[in-house]
């Protein structure tokens, strides 16, 4: 029993200095973001101040909403500057526990998630932020009678959630790829099953982005498109069925 509780209280130490040095690792990131909070917040908001019609600007509407949203914009943006530490402690504290193999396979699949998470952020922000709050704002000033006063708490919030949203969905060739390598799927099995990945993507779109047509549309598209990538990635890159056998992709 002796045995047995040991070796858990050293693996429970050991994970509670990595969380240690993560936690501050994010400190430290967030303390410097917050010293460039106003810049990051110009910068983050330019697609829709280039959206708002021509004398009309961001507002906030609690005494409380500017300090709340640098914060929260500082605890984002020093999570990403802090993420090469916390990847490099959580990878440190299961690398042991893993087979050859598997090692071989976790560094590619962490390097290649953030990379297509960061290209997806990119995309989402360079090219459908613009179009999307160009639609909205234009949508709500059209009448002429209503004048844009978009708070700053609130578009942070819708931003980011978007940015998740597309990064996330640029992980899906490369889930793809890892799921083909491992004989899990196959790229006549995603084929067979292309038009539920369609409804799946406007569900999504709808789910994720704001309830109209061009931000689900934004979405759907590329969700459709990366899928098509990914029956390609699978048909070039995925395990080869042993001879005189078909793989049978998990149900």
């Amino acid at each position: 029993m002796e045995d047995t509780v040991q070796p858990l209280m050293s693996h429970l130490e050991e994970l509670r200095r990595r969380l240690i040095v993560s936690i501050v690792a994010w400190a430290v990131g967030f303390l410097v973001c917050y010293g460039f909070s106003d810049t990051l917040f110009l910068w983050a908001s330019k697609p829709v101040r280039a959206a708002l019609p021509e004398g009309s600007s961001l507002v906030f509407i609690s005494a409380t909403e500017p300090f709340f949203t640098y914060l929260k914009l500082s605890a984002c943006a020093g999570l990403v500057v802090a993420l090469p530490v916390i990847l490099w402690q959580a990878w440190c504290f299961v690398a042991p526990g893993l087979y050859s193999n598997e090692k071989r396979l976790a560094v590619p699949f962490v390097c290649c998630g953030c990379l297509c998470f960061a290209v997806g952020a990119y995309f989402g922000f360079a090219w459908i932020f613009p179009v999307v709050f160009k639609f909205l704002v234009g949508f709500g000033v059209s009448g002429g009678q209503i004048n844009a006063m978009l708070s700053m708490g609130s578009y942070l919030g819708l931003a980011l959630h978007l940015l998740v949203a597309f990064g996330m969905l640029f992980e899906l060739p490369m889930l793809i790829f890892f799921l083909a390598r491992m004989g899990l799927i196959t790229a006549d099995w995603l084929a067979a099953r292309r038009k539920y990945a369609i409804v799946l993507a406007f569900v999504t779109g709808a789910l994720l982005t704001p309830p109209d047509i061009i931000s689900q549309t934004a979405l759907a598209v590329p969700f459709v498109l990366l899928y098509e990538t990914g029956i390609w990635v699978a048909r070039v890159f995925g395990k080869k069925p042993e001879a005189g056998r078909e793989l049978a992709p998990r149900s």
